[in-house]
């Protein structure tokens, strides 16, 4: 069998367990923390990428604490070599492994620190096939998720293009939204763009992952900002994960890791 052969067969594969997996989704509030706008612990992941090996990457978790200024109660990482291929679309199947070890070391050896919502630097149901990584590893653990990108994921009639623009010129104030939109016959809003601070030129592209609204995702997010338009969770895990990448980049000893698929 060929390559592309493989590869097809390998979407298709993933294709349909991403339509199996939205069928599970809850886009809704779900949990009391939500409509009692009580928020504590707050996780984020982020994996970065060895200059001099792209297929190595670390993986954080970190913990922040709403209650004591969004600081970092825990954080834990993981080098893994990643072998399965990036195809846009699938992301989720390249990058969820060492989220799901983060996250079942997180629960079963350190509970107490259990954050109510998890971030990614993703996307959740703004995705083509409305499945992206904040939503695969929602379904996947039963956990409150919500995708928060640095870029609009461009897709179908999605586009950034002069409209687009304009509407980003047209949010003034931290908190400020314009919400993405299915441009098909449903209408159906599938994200939006937030501006997180008064500084802030960019937004940030918020969407349900799973067991929350869109209303209170955006509330959620604008309780872990700071002074940086980048959320605190995803921001301190990504600092911490480029920092261990580094470190590997910068040792003259071969990176061996075992793989993760």
């Amino acid at each position: 069998m060929s390559c592309d052969t493989e590869l097809k067969f390998l979407v298709a594969s993933w294709s349909q367990q991403q339509l199996e997996m939205k069928s599970k989704l809850v886009v809704t509030n779900a949990e009391r923390w939500q409509d009692e706008r009580k928020l504590t612990y707050v996780g984020g992941f982020d994996l970065s990428f060895c200059k001099k090996d792209p297929s190595v990457a670390c993986c954080t978790i970190v913990v922040c604490d709403i209650s004591q200024q969004l600081k970092v109660v825990y954080e834990d990482s993981q080098q893994v070599k990643l072998t399965t291929p990036y195809i846009p679309g699938y992301l989720a199947f390249r990058e969820i492994e060492p989220c799901l070890n983060l996250y079942t070391k997180l629960v079963s050896k350190h509970p107490e620190f259990r954050p109510q919502v998890f971030l990614f630097d993703g996307n959740g149901i703004l995705h083509p096939r409305g499945l992206g990584l904040a939503s695969h590893f929602g379904v996947y653990t039963d956990t409150c998720t919500i995708g928060v990108a640095k870029n609009l994921y461009q897709m179908n009639n999605i586009l950034r293009d002069d409209n687009h623009l304009a509407n980003i010129n047209s949010l003034k104030a931290a908190g400020e939204h314009f919400f993405i939109k299915n441009s098909g016959a449903s209408g159906e809003i599938l994200g939006a763009a937030l501006k997180t601070t008064q500084e802030a030129k960019r937004p940030i592209y918020v969407s349900v992952g799973h067991r929350i609204g869109l209303e209170c995702a955006l509330w959620t997010v604008m309780q872990c900002v700071q002074r940086f338009r980048i959320p605190e969770p995803t921001r301190q895990a990504d600092i911490r994960s480029r920092k261990a990448v580094r470190k590997l980049d910068d040792t003259d000893i071969p990176v061996n890791l075992n793989n993760t698929t």
